[in-house]
């Protein structure tokens, strides 16, 4: 940050801060001790994660991939911190009829990438194309299914041609998954493999390290929304939340993100103050779920599905094992999103081993059930483990089934669910765009992204098309009602809860409570060292 900048924000800062004396000491620690090297101020801040990345290349990627990718690339439109709708970024877009069925966009004016190649309308279209050409297995495909064509005119207008009304094409533009890439450095029918990154986002990859860290520096030919309060960041990946907070009280990393565990949290919030460290507490729309493969000759069966649900307790999972920082769910629809519904908890109630009987019963199946299910080791928090055993506990007291369980680490877990390996498997779901949409239209159709085909026509062929017809999504609420009864009538998708967003960090570091955006990815420019103010 320019001396000139931190003057006058020194300004403008320091009377709230004097005003503030009088309030909390909570409050008090957003106004720490200012200071004066400039080493401070040049030093990356380090962010802790447990989520590594599993590909570099935005068209293979549909997963937490995207934490990384929104900090290096750049898509047409994003979210900016608190935006519900998406925003220009690359470019200004529009719908260009009253149908949703053309979406207009027009590039910033003299756009380039990190290395200086330039980024014009042709690069759009050729990023866009290659995500369908390659065609990855459970990858971003699957989110340009209303797409029918791109064109563009002239170096910065390009034009997207829908095969059908789509309002919420825009929020997919806005994912990382449609980021845009350098014509030159990626190859257009085959996966980037060189391990290394050229966008246009608001840092270049100066380095990278599979599972243990990324380098960002200030790219200097960023043009978007993001105004960069750093000027560089490295993130280091953990494989457990406790590695991840020894090295956050250490001061070994400056803040954590994704991958706190419920004991750590607890932790931080009862000792945070006097530790130095700070917690930000948000809304969160991830999700936790249970995947039942329908080849599988058990996990296949309408009946077993269902009287699973009927036993699985989820506020003693939230409660046991989350230490309440996650909320039970009964819906793939979270909390907060226009058409929630809570039908798994009106279909089936509460915990009940004998409806599960009665269930299995008159499937005339008699014999306790075999199940094996699968989570990742590496994925979504240490916690995982507890969970599934105590989901195996819930549902071997029941005498109605016995379970095996298995794991296996995120990258090779992900092979096995996209083979269809796995009869029962956990995933967890950070959405793509916050709309109800997005918690329906990715796990239905024959291309999903759990890879396992899930043919639902009434889902599929009227009741998407219908909401996606709508502008105004809160006038959806009808379809996604009637979407959430369908899905849990089949049960082939078992939600368990939904998530709250932590960011644990140093009192020296502000921009926490700004650094989440609605799909839960950190926006790595709103991070900043109180010292450099």
């Amino acid at each position: 940050m320019a001396r000139s900048r931190s003057v006058r924000v020194f300004v403008r800062l320091l009377a709230p801060c004097i005003l503030a004396a009088t309030a909390s000491t909570a409050l008090l620690a957003g106004c720490g001790p200012l200071g004066s090297g400039d080493s401070e101020e040049e030093k990356p801040i380090v962010v802790g994660t447990t989520s590594a990345p599993s590909t570099l290349d935005p068209a293979a990627s549909w997963d937490g991939s995207w934490e990384l990718f929104r900090n290096v690339y750049q898509t047409l439109v994003a979210f900016p911190s608190g935006a519900a709708q998406p925003e220009a970024d690359a470019a200004n877009c529009s719908f260009k009829d009253t149908a949703n069925r053309v979406y207009h966009c027009e590039l910033r004016a003299d756009m380039k990438f990190s290395d200086g190649d330039r980024l014009d309308a042709a690069a759009v279209k050729y990023s866009i194309d290659r995500i369908r050409a390659i065609g990855v297995r459970g990858g971003p495909k699957g989110l340009l299914g209303s797409l029918d064509r791109v064109e563009t005119q002239g170096d910065r207008d390009v034009t997207f041609h829908l095969k059908k009304p789509d309002a919420t094409f825009p929020f997919v533009l806005a994912t990382p998954a449609m980021s845009i890439v350098d014509p030159k450095e990626y190859p257009a029918k085959e996966l980037r493999a060189d391990g290394k990154v050229t966008g246009s986002g608001p840092y270049a990859l100066q380095a990278y390290a599979d599972d243990k860290k990324a380098e960002l520096v200030e790219n200097p030919h960023y043009k978007g929304f993001a105004d960069r309060k750093n000027g560089a960041v490295t993130i280091r990946y953990f494989k457990t939340s406790s590695e991840m907070v020894t090295a956050l009280k250490s001061k070994k990393i400056d803040a954590t993100f994704r991958g706190l565990a419920a004991e750590d949290v607890v932790d931080l919030q009862g000792k945070h103050v006097t530790a130095g460290l700070q917690l930000v507490e948000g809304a969160g729309t991830e999700i936790s779920y249970l995947v039942f493969n329908p080849k599988d000759p058990w996990a296949g069966k309408r009946a077993v599905r269902r009287a699973v649900a009927q036993v699985v307790d989820r506020g003693a999972i939230a409660h046991e094992v989350y230490k309440d920082t996650v909320e039970p769910l009964y819906s793939m629809v979270p909390r907060g999103l226009a058409g929630h519904t809570t039908d798994f908890f009106d279909d089936f109630g509460d915990p009940s081993p004998a409806k599960a009987a009665e269930l299995l019963s008159k499937a005339g199946i008699t014999a306790p059930v075999p199940l094996t299910l699968w989570y990742a080791t590496d994925r979504y928090g240490s916690a995982t483990a507890p969970e599934f055993a105590a989901i195996k506990r819930q549902l071997e007291a029941s005498k109605l089934f016995t379970v095996t369980l298995r794991s296996r680490p995120w990258k090779t877990y992900e092979k096995g669910y996209r083979a269809g390996e796995y009869p029962v498997f956990g995933r967890g779901w950070f959405p793509d765009f916050p709309d109800a949409d997005n918690f329906i239209a990715p796990f239905v159709g024959q291309e999903n992204a759990v890879s396992t085909p899930y043919v639902s026509p009434e889902i599929t062929g009227r009741l998407l098309p219908q909401s996606r017809g709508e502008s105004d999504r809160g006038a959806t609420v009808r379809q996604f009602e009637r979407a959430q009864q369908i899905m849990a009538d089949d049960a082939r998708l078992l939600p368990l809860w939904q998530g709250k967003q932590y960011i644990a960090s140093s009192e020296e570091i502000s921009g926490g409570e700004r650094a989440l955006d609605p799909s839960t990815i950190m926006m790595m420019w709103e991070l900043q060292r109180k010292t450099s103010w």
